[in-house]
């Protein structure tokens, strides 16, 4: 394999070294590392090396560093007549290598390897200079530095810059739910036992007894809008949709004795828009043009009538399947949640009640435990499940993701990190990290120019990294 094919690693190139008051000139210096080896490449010109006839001068390469690490490259020396001959006379089985006699070499091509280490990273390479007389008495012995090697590899690892959240003054929660309460035709009564109304009013009442029976938890207020559906005069459901909605109110205030004002109401004599989302997704014959009259400007007795004209067919199983769900109570539960600061609190609360926690609280937590850790990333994404749509948690998710090397991940949740410098510098980040390096450069220089902290070290960092590829 020839040396081309073989060091295909990093390299270093030093300028022309000036060697012995300049009789030796070093030129086209190339240090050169692949995985497992180190060459050493150079012209060694010698034009100007006078040597008596029986002196010699023995240079050697040399690595080195501080810690006493040392290996010594083949030497190459430069004999007068007397010693040259000398060598070739008396060396037997072991020829002086790289032997060549003064005044009748120019420049010597130099290449030579061994096996690269750890220490060698950062090493000097030097040129011991040995003059030798006669008997092989050193004269002179001297060292000079040829390059300073700089084969460190440089890995991007900048600050992820996480946002503590702001604390909730208020942790104002709620839940909703909607009920399907039958009434009598025309009626305003609530009959508890009639038809289906057993299994939805206690669905009204499990989701305020959730609330109401937490020691945690304070019910702030109860609001319930009634609907019915489009079938009938107009005038005549309001009065319904007002009268049902009036005594679905009185039903659960004479179950909690509530404070006065708490339960809100509000009706929607006819609930068009519900009818509109199930025409979206259905498969009816003609939906087209029953949603055209839906979202025509047609009074709504009008818009009725028409239906039921040009569509009996499809208003025949509008009436009977889908007018029913129409005639419904929304009802929503406000609450607040009392403040968290205990760690283990918050941690067997994420298990069981996250939704009770607040940003800054699922944070807390994320600060005692080790980054990087599964229960680490695991804080990240209940605080991402519970807000998903909140800036704060989806950056902070995206630079835990990206600990962990999960850039997809870190990806999608940046989509929703918003804008502020730090999303911008963690989009650049991102970017460095996965080996777009332009697109790194131009979100970290735009970071440090909102005065994100740690952007300019982040931004030095990946000169460092694109002077480095630009060696392999």
């Amino acid at each position: 394999m020839s040396c081309v094919a073989l060091f295909m690693g990093l390299y270093a190139q030093a300028a022309a070294t000036s060697l012995l008051a300049g009789s030796v000139k070093i030129d086209d210096l190339k240090v050169e590392r692949s995985e497992s080896r180190l060459l050493v490449s150079m012209n060694i010109d010698v034009a100007a090396l006078k040597q008596g006839a029986s002196r010699e001068t023995v240079l050697t390469p040399v690595l080195k560093d501080d810690e006493g690490n040392r290996v010594a490259f083949p030497s190459v020396t430069v004999a007068g007549r007397n010693r040259y001959y000398s060598h070739l006379r008396n060396d037997g089985n072991n020829p002086t290598p790289n032997l060549y006699r003064s005044g009748k070499t120019s420049v010597i091509p130099y290449s030579a390897n061994v096996a690269y280490e750890q220490w060698m990273e950062q090493a000097e390479l030097a040129i011991e200079e040995d003059e030798c007389g006669c008997a092989g008495r050193t004269l002179l012995s001297s060292d000079e530095l040829l390059q300073q090697l700089d084969f460190k590899e440089r890995v991007f690892a900048p600050q992820f810059v996480f946002i503590t959240p702001e604390a909730e003054v208020v942790k104002a929660r709620e839940l909703r739910g909607s009920a399907y309460i039958d009434f009598p035709v025309n009626r305003t009564e609530i009959y508890p036992d009639y038809r289906r109304n057993p299994e939805e009013l206690a669905k009204i009442r499990k989701t305020i007894d959730v609330v109401r029976n937490d020691a945690d938890t304070r019910i702030t207020a109860l609001s319930i809008k009634g609907y019915a559906s489009p079938e009938g005069s107009y005038s005549n459901n309001v009065r319904l949709a007002k009268g049902r909605t009036e005594t679905l109110k009185n039903y659960v205030q004479s179950l909690y004795a509530f404070e006065p004002g708490l339960i809100r109401t509000s009706f929607e004599p006819e609930d068009w828009e519900g009818l509109r989302r199930y025409l979206e997704t259905s498969g009816i014959e003609n939906r087209d043009l029953i949603l055209a009259l839906v979202d025509s400007d047609l009074e709504p007795d009008a818009k009725d009538a028409r239906i039921k004209r040009d569509f009996p067919k499809q208003y025949a199983f509008l009436l009977a399947e889908v007018y029913p769900g129409l005639r419904h109570s929304d009802y929503t539960v406000e609450y607040v949640v009392r403040s968290y600061t205990d760690v283990e609190e918050i941690k067997a609360l994420m298990l069981t009640a996250p939704q009770k926690l607040s940003l800054q609280e699922l944070f807390l937590v994320a600060q005692s435990m080790e980054p990087g850790t599964p229960e680490y990333m695991e804080v990240f994404e209940i605080a991402v499940r519970m807000y998903p749509d909140d800036p704060v948690a989806n950056l902070n998710a995206a630079n835990s993701a990206m600990q962990i090397g999960d850039y997809a991940k870190a990806a999608r949740y940046l989509l929703k990190a918003g804008n502020d410098p730090q999303a911008i510098y963690a989009r650049g980040v991102l970017a460095g990290l996965q080996g777009d390096y332009d697109a790194a450069e131009r979100y970290l220089k735009q970071a440090a120019r909102l005065k994100v902290a740690v952007a300019p070290d982040a931004v030095e960092q990946l000169e460092e990294m694109k002077k480095y590829n630009s060696k392999k």
